[in-house]
């Protein structure tokens, strides 16, 4: 498997200065993926067929980039001496030396401060947000990450701001339904990357993060299972309820939860016969059968939203 070291350096580019494209690194290009939930309040709000509110999406999502690429700076720096004992952490450029703590704990700042600039202008609700999600990662970074479930729990909790971020981005509030499976689903990538850390590390792990003591495989295989379970269920209950029917005008939506159901089955197998799990952002989008999967329940939502009267759905 390929580090994620060198995948974000062919991103940064060998040209640039060792401090501008050790910077780029620290700021994690690859886990911008995570941002692309800020698009389904415009998706399932069925508001595509609107230039102006998919310029806002991609201005906020382009925006929660610098955002919690500013944030990771701020982590790495925080944790610079934790990461010194990962065999794949211990090569991100403040915890190999390559980059000045200071000098970096300055570009974030800077960083930081112009995302939540851009925030502002986009939406006041957005930047109200923004400062609500700077909140709890900066809380995961210093508190909530030492304590076992309420740190898996604050990632999850995230990934909700980001859909709610995207919904006050274009004045549509994200609705129940879609704020409970994003919960759920986060809830299962995180639980399943600390099973990776546990089994990746082994006893070196407390010697990363002291709360992985506190967690076993078979705790996490059981907390894992609830939450395949419980998202599985919420979103198989989203497309049947009357209340989904009677907003998008079609019973149809229900067609897209076997890609649901592979998608989470594949993520199982990749987590338990191939070891994968630690890495779910590039994982999403570096396996081909789970990429897959994705598209076809992208392109299926769509179709289902907004063409329902098409001759395959009828």
């Amino acid at each position: 498997m390929k580090e994620t070291v060198a995948t974000a350096q062919e991103i940064a580019g060998s040209e640039a200065p060792a401090s501008v494209k050790d910077l780029l690194l620290t700021l994690r290009p690859h886990q911008w993926t995570k941002n692309l939930v800020i698009f389904a309040a415009l998706v399932f709000a069925r508001e595509l067929d609107h230039p102006d509110k998919i310029l806002r999406s991609i201005a906020a999502f382009l925006d929660f980039c610098v955002l919690s690429g500013a944030v990771y700076v701020i982590n790495d720096v925080a944790d610079y001496k934790q990461d010194r004992f990962h065999p794949v952490k211990k090569n991100r450029p403040i915890a190999s030396g390559r980059l000045n703590r200071s000098y970096a704990a300055v570009m974030g700042l800077i960083l930081y401060i112009t995302a939540l600039a851009f925030a502002y202008l986009i939406h006041p609700g957005f930047f109200a947000i923004a400062l609500l999600y700077t909140a709890v990662t900066v809380g995961y970074t210093y508190y909530f990450k030492k304590i076992a479930i309420l740190d898996v729990m604050a990632i999850s909790i995230g990934f909700v701001l980001r859909a709610i971020a995207g919904g006050t981005a274009i004045d549509v509030e994200a609705s129940f339904w879609l704020l409970l499976c994003t919960f759920l689903l986060a809830l299962f990538l995180a639980l399943s990357k600390r099973r990776h850390e546990l089994v990746f590390l082994s006893e070196d792990a407390a010697k990363h993060r002291t709360n992985l003591a506190e967690y076993s495989p078979y705790l996490l295989d059981q907390m894992i299972g609830v939450a395949t379970a419980s998202t599985v269920l919420a979103y198989t209950l989203y497309t049947v309820s009357p209340e989904t029917t009677a907003k998008f005008g079609t019973d149809k939506l229900s067609f897209t939860v076997p890609f649901v159901i592979f998608g989470i089955f594949r993520y199982l197998y990749l987590i338990h016969q191939k070891n994968e799990g630690g890495r779910p952002s590039m994982l999403l989008i570096s396996d081909k059968p789970l990429l897959i999967s994705i598209i076809l329940w992208i392109l299926t939502c769509v179709g289902i939203l907004y063409y329902p009267h098409l001759p395959w759905l009828s």
